[in-house]
């Protein structure tokens, strides 16, 4: 069923993503919701065709996303939906916002599409099936050393709202490289090898579940700071096998303070 869903994924994503073009560097209303997150006709639109994408062909399977939360509530077969990921990108004309869909069974990620409308890029895995880049086999990095790395984040000051001034201090001397506009965006870079590094302090489910199936079936590990290969956490940094052991010791030495 792993390959039905993912196939299916890939194409309700590609819809999905393909509206938001209608919005991009246009002039849309902004909205900030109670987080002060914004939010924009994009954003709500783009989960109501995916929602009603996913539904007609599957009826009986949940629904979580960002915009309109829950449906089907209890089902083993969850859809979990971020229509922009990084709709600060979105609203600025930055192209490195994403469309995310991951699908869980039973509570667990087995299927996840990070597509990059604005760039026409498309990462897709199933959990034993491999990861593929615009329909290409794609892998992660074999960078071995942290020095030799390239680190990715979304935004520095949340590493300052969150208190890991020390933690994104020491990541950033222990790399060779660092930029950010990263998001689910990032991620897809570390899956697609061209950077080493991404880490979000701060994930909502919708965030990361198309996360880790795309970046460890691309061969890489996607770990939350406590060392456990999960989506459930509330943060998640992605990175390759090479350069895992050092940095969980990093992080895991940084919780532990």
């Amino acid at each position: 069923m792993t390959k039905e869903l993912l196939d299916a994924a890939i194409e309700i994503a590609r819809i999905g993503g393909e509206h938001t073009l209608n919005y991009f560097k246009k002039d849309i209303h902004i909205i900030s919701k109670d987080d002060d997150t914004p939010v924009t006709i994009a954003d709500r639109e783009t989960e109501q065709i995916l929602r009603k994408e996913i539904l007609s062909r599957y009826p009986d399977h949940g629904i979580v996303g960002e915009e309109f939360g829950t449906t089907n509530e209890g089902s083993n077969v969850t859809w979990v939906l971020d229509p922009i990921d990084g709709t600060k990108s979105f609203i600025h004309g930055v192209p490195f916002y994403t469309t995310l869909i991951g699908v869980l069974m039973d509570n667990e990620p087995v299927v996840g599409i990070i597509y990059a409308p604005a760039l026409d890029e498309l990462c897709a895995a199933g959990i034993g099936l491999g990861a593929t880049f615009n329909g290409e086999p794609c892998h992660v990095s074999e960078t071995k050393e942290l020095n030799e790395a390239t680190f990715l984040v979304t935004e520095i000051d949340r590493f300052r709202q969150m208190g890991q001034q020390e933690l994104f201090q020491e990541l950033l001397d222990r790399t060779r490289l660092h930029r950010t506009w990263g998001d689910a965006y990032g991620h897809m870079m570390v899956a697609t090898g061209r950077a080493d590094l991404m880490y979000d302090p701060e994930l909502n489910i919708w965030d990361a579940a198309a996360l880790l199936p795309v970046v460890q079936e691309a061969g890489g590990v996607f770990s939350d700071v406590s060392g456990e290969q999960t989506i459930h956490s509330g943060n998640g940094y992605s990175t390759n096998e090479f350069l895992y052991p050092e940095l969980k010791k990093i992080f895991e030495e940084y919780i532990s303070e």
